[in-house]
C-alpha cells in the first residue's frame, strides 16, 4: 500500500476514534456515567456498534481514554505556565492561578465520573507531576529570596496544591482569585 493511502487511513482512524471519545464525554456529561450505553455512543458519533466495538470494547475505557487525554492537556498547560516569563514567584503565581482553574473546571464534573477516574494510575503520576512543578518553583523562588525558605518545598508544593483544589467547590471567580492570592501569600517569606 502506498504510504500516503497509509497516512490517509491513519488520519481517518484518528478522527474516529477523537469523535467516539468526544461524543462519549458529552454524553457522559449530559446523562451521568451509568445511564451511556455504546449504542448511544455509536448512533451519535454516526457509526455502526461494530465499529465501535473495532475502537474501544466499553464505556468505561473511553472514558479513561478522554480522562488521560484531559490530564496531558492539563499538564502542558501548567508547564507552558512554569515556563513563562518572570520571576519565579510570579510564575509560581500564575501555575498555581492555572491549577485552581482546573480544579474549579474539574469540580464541576459528575461526582460519580469523578470518582470512577480518580484511581486511575495516571493521576497519580500527574499528581507527582505537578507537585515537582510547583516545588521546583517554590525552591527557585526561595532561592532567588522571593519565598519562604524555612519550610520544605516539597511540604509547602503539598500545601499549595490541597489548599487549592478547594477551588473545586467554589463558585465564582472572585472567590478563586482569592483562594489563589491567600495561598501565594503563605509562601512569601515571614515578616520580621
Amino acid at each position: 500500500m502506498p504510504k500516503l493511502w497509509n497516512e490517509t487511513i491513519d488520519a481517518h482512524r484518528e478522527q474516529v476514534r477523537e469523535a467516539i471519545v468526544n461524543v462519549t464525554s458529552t454524553l457522559v456529561f449530559e446523562q451521568g456515567l451509568r445511564a451511556v450505553t455504546m449504542s448511544q455512543i455509536a448512533e451519535h458519533a454516526g457509526i455502526g456498534r461494530a465499529t465501535l466495538y473495532k475502537y474501544f470494547p466499553d464505556v468505561e475505557t473511553i472514558l479513561r481514554t478522554w480522562h488521560a487525554r484531559q490530564i496531558d492537556s492539563h499538564i502542558s498547560e501548567l508547564t507552558q505556565v512554569r515556563a513563562g516569563a518572570g520571576s519565579p514567584g510570579e510564575r509560581l503565581d500564575a501555575v498555581l492561578a492555572s491549577y485552581a482553574h482546573i480544579a474549579h473546571q474539574t469540580g464541576s464534573h459528575d461526582r460519580e465520573l469523578v470518582k470512577f477516574l480518580h484511581p486511575d494510575e495516571r493521576i497519580v503520576n500527574a499528581q507527582n507531576q505537578l507537585r515537582e512543578i510547583v516545588r521546583q518553583l517554590i525552591e527557585e523562588g526561595a532561592t532567588a529570596g522571593e519565598l519562604r525558605d524555612d519550610v520544605d518545598p516539597a511540604e509547602l508544593a503539598n500545601y499549595c496544591l490541597h489548599a487549592l483544589s478547594g477551588a473545586a467547590e467554589l463558585t465564582t471567580a472572585e472567590a478563586i482569585a482569592r483562594l489563589v492570592a491567600l495561598t501565594a501569600a503563605g509562601l512569601r517569606p515571614p515578616q520580621s
